[in-house]
């Protein structure tokens, strides 16, 4: 099956749960508000000087110019001739209408004069001028970034209703897997699980919360009941025996326990993938070979975290580069190709290698090629994905 099909059947499949809580508005970047917010007040909530100037009446003002300036009494109130000297800021008084800037005045003992006419409401931020109160700020299901965290800030609110983060179990399977706490250099054979690491990274920064569990060997029996014990969470990925050899289990699993919607991919690296739900869990099972999990982790786990949470979709960072080099792609498949950026020029790196992380550390984006494209010629403009 093609990827983007394989992707819509899986996205289709997840509910998205609904959950909701408390959070201060300090720890609310990134998350997503469950509940339309309006502002309690107004900001600003008096009338505000704009400028360093003097408040004044701008009748008093009519005229005024460098060849025409009016003097006014400096003052602490404002009556018929006088101003009173404001800093940005610093509330207007009532009976002015208007701030002169500091810059069109000359200061003459207890008077100032004045070289420009102003007009009401000049240089004056009135109340509500940035937000009114009662005024829809943010509707449900927008994404909190910081410019927005410092609005809600200014209304002096110190909480936000947001969605829980979907708490994802990783669950890491294989005979040859080492916990990364051995210390010692791994025996022939044998290798230190470095993908639940790699998953819950990004897990983390597309918004959810990994649940590391225990390496998991391959048997049909142990991984059922590692797979059953996490039911509580609102996502499951398993990492290997996705494959069709002897000891690849996890898709049996996936369809004794509950839907297996796919099995198999035109996804390269990545096509053992495997995709399903348990009791209404999105369950993602990627290969064991570093780099195809990682690829099939970007393919269908991006968005199915986010779906999972009710995270609205960003879309990827995309830059246009021109090919130092000819980049192969096998037909049928959703090629990942690495490459390395450089001055708008996309270097490739390989684009074979399932089991070669580093490659991938070592690039800077990817050049997705579609099933029915045989690769890209050198001097080719193609779009790069960055890694983030």
């Amino acid at each position: 099956m093609d990827a983007g099909t394989a992707n819509e059947i899986f996205l289709s499949a997840i509910k998205g749960m609904r959950r909701s809580e408390l959070v201060s508005v300090i720890d609310a970047t990134g998350r997503v508000l469950a509940k339309t917010m309006v502002a309690p007040r107004s900001v600003p909530h008096y009338r505000r000087s704009a400028m360093d100037g003097f408040a004044a009446r701008s009748v008093d003002l009519i005229g005024a110019s460098t060849t025409n300036p009016v003097i006014l009494q400096v003052s602490d109130m404002i009556t018929e001739g006088t101003c009173v000297p404001l800093s940005t800021g610093d509330q207007v008084p009532d009976e002015a209408d208007a701030v002169l800037m500091i810059e069109d005045t000359t200061p003459i003992g207890g008077m100032i004069e004045v070289r420009a006419q102003v007009h009401p409401g000049k240089n004056v931020g009135e109340i509500g001028e940035d937000v009114r109160k009662a005024e829809i700020i943010f509707y449900k299901d927008h994404l909190l970034r910081p410019c927005d965290i410092a609005v809600i800030a200014s209304l002096g609110v110190d909480e936000v209703k947001v969605y829980s983060r979907p708490l994802v179990a990783i669950i890491p399977t294989g005979n040859d897997l080492l916990p990364l706490e051995e210390k010692e250099v791994p025996p022939p054979g044998k290798t230190l699980d470095i993908n639940s690491l790699m998953i819950g990274k990004y897990v983390q920064k597309w918004g959810g919360i990994p649940r590391y569990c225990a390496i998991v060997s391959e048997n049909k029996d142990i991984i059922e009941k590692t797979v059953t014990d996490n039911l509580d969470a609102d996502m499951i990925i398993l990492s290997g025996g996705t494959s069709v050899g002897d000891r690849d289990c996890v898709p049996v699993v996936l369809d004794k326990l509950g839907k297996k919607l796919v099995h198999g991919v035109g996804l390269s690296p990545g096509k053992p993938t495997a995709l399903g739900t348990i009791d209404d869990i999105p369950v993602l099972c990627i290969p064991g070979y570093p780099a195809a999990g990682l690829v099939a982790l970007f393919e269908f786990g991006k968005g199915a975290i986010r779906k999972a949470g009710s995270i609205p979709y960003t879309p990827d960072i995309v830059v246009k580069a021109t090919l130092s080099g000819k980049i192969m792609s096998r037909e049928g498949y959703l090629s990942y190709a690495r490459v390395i950026l450089k001055d708008k020029i996309a270097h490739p790196l390989m684009t074979a290698g399932a089991g070669i992380l580093s490659s991938i550390a070592k690039s800077d984006g990817f050049v997705i090629i579609p099933e029915n494209v045989e690769g890209y010629e050198e001097g080719s403009e193609v779009n790069v994905v960055l890694i983030e």
